[in-house]
């Protein structure tokens, strides 16, 4: 038992952040509850990780270091003769001089209160690496039904809310999307995503980990029924982006789902080889979207062809981004600054009623807060992703390891292509499901015996 508990610990930590972090806020009131508990889980966590645990996740556990690094680096007080060079703090020099304040030792951050909201934002994906990392083998990949389950909670939970009072007690935030199904999150785009991330966790379910016909039979009939069921509850969110992200993850699960390999009598009928389940399900899909539609709940679809502001404003802030980043380049605003930065330059024509609350563009948003070591992360962590995915796509071994290092990588590569016009990663929960897939797909199986067993 002494041995399971990273794992217990890892399950209970992740339905308490599903259930106190779905919003990106820096005021939403469940931190309170979240950011203290993830101290605890990491505590705990950091008491039993060894050396070989960050071994076999070197990298990952040297990214970690790097981001903390990073962040706490532009918290650091430094002398005005050197912050004071860096390229955009011109307007704060001269607020000192005309308020006379003196040499005032400042950080590379220009917003440090918001820079420090996002050093101890980390604490809740590190707590999870941390215990991800000691878990066994087959626990990290019971971790799927965990992930699963919490998704198909969030869903019936946006459900319910779509038929009940816009302003009803079923949204866990103040500030949200009301009206629309936001599930367990704040923001529709949010829920949207993570119900399309269930697509392929779906299919690997459903062909991995399965050594009878009669588990085959459930896990498939039961994947089936989840990923129909997925269909309205996707369309009931509202959410445009998630409607292109749930049809690539329906593409992705066709795609990584493969017949499970069991145990059954050699005299048996030749399988067809098309699994009328399948047509079951699609069918299934078809008329639960159908009847979506015809009830005037299927918002998504709705704006589809509507006009939305918001929507268009924030494809056209994205050049005068890009030009405040080149003001503040090489070493970035500072972490978690994007708010107070961007008004600084704010184009006129674009001034609204409402705040711009980030970019909707996390590689943007990066590459102005961040700067240079933010974008060198990045490429590092690109040239990782491909190198590791590709080892998994052209693998011809079929077993569990080499099923999960592929979803690993569909999961990363949907929230990064989200994240072009959104920032999911911003969101603790989704975060933490980053990090699993990270898990997934970073592990150094191949230098394990394959009959090694759990480790």
């Amino acid at each position: 038992m002494a041995q399971n508990y990273p794992f217990w610990c890892l399950v209970l930590f992740l339905v308490i952040v599903f259930t106190t972090g779905g919003g990106s806020r820096a005021d939403i009131q469940s931190l309170v509850v979240l950011r203290p508990v993830a101290v605890v889980f990491l505590c705990i966590g950091l008491w039993g990780l060894r050396l070989p645990h960050i071994r076999e996740y070197r990298f990952l556990f040297g990214m970690a270091a790097a981001i903390l690094m990073l962040s706490a680096v532009h918290l650091v007080p430094l002398p005005p003769s050197v912050w004071s060079t860096f390229p955009g703090r011109e307007i704060v020099s001269e607020v000192d001089r005309l308020a006379e304040l003196g040499d005032v030792w400042r950080p590379i951050s220009l917003v440090p209160s918001a820079s420090w909201n996002s050093f101890f934002a980390l604490i809740v994906p590190l707590a999870v690496l941390v215990l991800a990392a000691q878990i066994q083998r087959e626990q990290r990949f019971q971790l799927l039904a965990v992930l699963i389950a919490l998704g198909i909670l969030s869903g019936f939970l946006g459900l319910l809310q779509s038929i009940g009072p816009g302003e009803g007690p079923l949204y866990l935030y103040r500030i949200t999307n009301n009206g629309s199904a936001v599930g367990l999150f704040s923001n529709r785009n949010h829920q949207a995503v993570f119900l399309a991330l269930l697509f392929p966790m779906l299919a690997v379910f459903a062909s991995s980990g399965i050594r009878t016909v009669e588990q085959a039979k459930l896990y498939g009939w039961l994947a089936i029924a989840a990923g129909t069921i997925l269909i309205p509850l996707l369309l009931v969110t509202g959410s445009r982006a998630g409607l292109l992200a749930g049809l690539l993850g329906l593409g992705f699960a066709l795609a990584l789902y493969r017949r499970p390999k069991v145990n059954q009598p050699r005299k048996r009928k030749a399988k067809p080889r098309f699994d009328p389940r399948l047509l079951l399900g699609a069918l299934g899909a078809i008329v639960l979207g159908g009847i979506t539609f015809l009830m005037a709940r299927a918002q998504a679809v709705d704006r589809l062809s509507a006009d939305d502001e918001a929507d268009e404003l924030r494809f056209k802030i994205w050049g005068p981004i890009a030009e405040m980043a080149e003001k503040y380049f090489p070493v970035g605003s500072g972490a978690g600054s994007f708010v107070e930065v961007y008004q600084i330059s704010e184009p006129d024509n674009l001034l609204k009623v409402n705040y711009v609350n980030h970019a909707h563009n996390d590689w943007l948003e990066i590459y102005l807060t961040l700067g240079l070591p933010g974008l060198l992360l990045l490429a590092v962590a690109g040239v990782a992703f491909l190198i590791a995915a590709w080892r998994y796509a052209r693998s011809s071994v079929r077993d569990r390891r080499t099923s999960y290092g592929r979803l690993g990588a569909v999961v990363i590569l949907l929230l990064a292509l989200a994240s072009i016009a959104d920032y999911p990663l911003r969101v603790p929960s989704l975060a933490c499901v980053f990090v699993v897939a990270c898990v997934w797909l970073g592990s150094r199986y191949s230098e394990l015996p394959e009959n090694a067993g759990t480790s």
